[in-house]
Parts: C-alpha cells; sequence; structure tokens
C-alpha cells in the first residue's frame, strides 16, 4: 500500500486554529488510512492508503479536517519518494550555497505556471533567491535576511497554495520516513 506524507497548511497559529498532533491522527485514521505518525506539532503527518490520486487524498484530507475542526485545513500530500527527492534537491541546494542564514522548503499544492516561476525568479536580492523545482520552492536566504520577515523577497504569494518548512524539518522527515 502506498505511503504518502501530507503537510498541512495554517494551522497552530493563534488561538483559533488549534490542531494537536493527536487530534490529527484521530481525524486521518476516521478516513480509513492507516500507519498515520505525526512529527512534531506544525502539521507533519505520514500515513498509508490504497487511494493513488493526490486530488482525492487532498480532498478527503481537507473535508475530514474541516469538518473535525470548522475551519480549513490545506493538505498538500507528497509520496515518500517526491519527499526523498526534495529533501536531497534541498541538500544538494545548502551545500552549493554555504553560509546561508535560512534556507525554508515551500511545499506547493500544484506547481506553479512558467509566467510564475520566472516573476519569482526576478524577486531575488542580495538577501536570497526563490528556486521553484517542481511542487517545491526553495527560500535561499543569505545574510542580508531580516529574520522575522516571513517572505523577505515577496516570493511566497508567487507560489500558489502552499506551507514552508525549515531545512531540517524536510531533512529530518526524509530520513524517518522515506
Amino acid at each position: 500500500m502506498p505511503t504518502y506524507v501530507a503537510f498541512l497548511r495554517a494551522i497552530n497559529l493563534g488561538a483559533k486554529r488549534k490542531f494537536p498532533k493527536g487530534d490529527i491522527v484521530r481525524v486521518v485514521e476516521g478516513v480509513g488510512f492507516t500507519d498515520v505518525e505525526t512529527h512534531i506539532n506544525t502539521g507533519n503527518v505520514r500515513f498509508t492508503t490504497p487511494m493513488r490520486s493526490r486530488a482525492k487524498i487532498e480532498t478527503t484530507l481537507e473535508d475530514a479536517f474541516a469538518a473535525d475542526r470548522g475551519f480549513e485545513v490545506p493538505a498538500i500530500v507528497f509520496t515518500t519518494a517526491e519527499l526523498k527527492a526534495i529533501a536531497a534537491e534541498a541538500s544538494a541546494l545548502s551545500a552549493k550555497n554555504p553560509g546561508l542564514e535560512r534556507h525554508y522548503v515551500y511545499l506547493l499544492k500544484d506547481e506553479p505556471p512558467q509566467a510564475a516561476v520566472a516573476r519569482i525568479a526576478e524577486t531575488a536580492t542580495e538577501a536570497g533567491e526563490m528556486l521553484v523545482r517542481g511542487r517545491a520552492g526553495h527560500a535561499l536566504l543569505g545574510p542580508g535576511y531580516q529574520a522575522g520577515n516571513v517572505d523577505p523577497l515577496n516570493a511566497a504569494k508567487l507560489l500558489g497554495i502552499a506551507t514552508s518548512r525549515n531545512v531540517n524539518v524536510i531533512m529530518t522527515l526524509a530520513d524517518k520516513w522515506c
């Protein structure tokens, strides 16, 4: 049975969007998925399901999350092979760019159109750049990066529906689940 990893967007932000790990597991198991496991409380969940359609898996999760929580929770799903490839790309980019202040990986619901990728490339500054690789965007932020600025390049808003993780979380999940 295939194994997938879902990255949940915009949970555990403020008082009204709480979604503890135990509740995530309960809801994912409640839709019939098995071998459910979470990692830290930022919406990373691994599971198996006989479903093969990413869109169907995402819709199943999103409908169940909304029913349980009372608010929308976008789910961005990857196979473990896709996550492993994203982690390998992240590792290569980090090695190619020593001295980064931060490296965030934006996980995308859909691959952005080429016109958006070109606009994203144009946002590069001395503070860093965003590189899009399929359904992943890599924010490579150098010493000019201002801590606390969520989108210093103004590129993330061009990605579409996305959620970000620190590169260390991506590497840990790939090691743990792939």
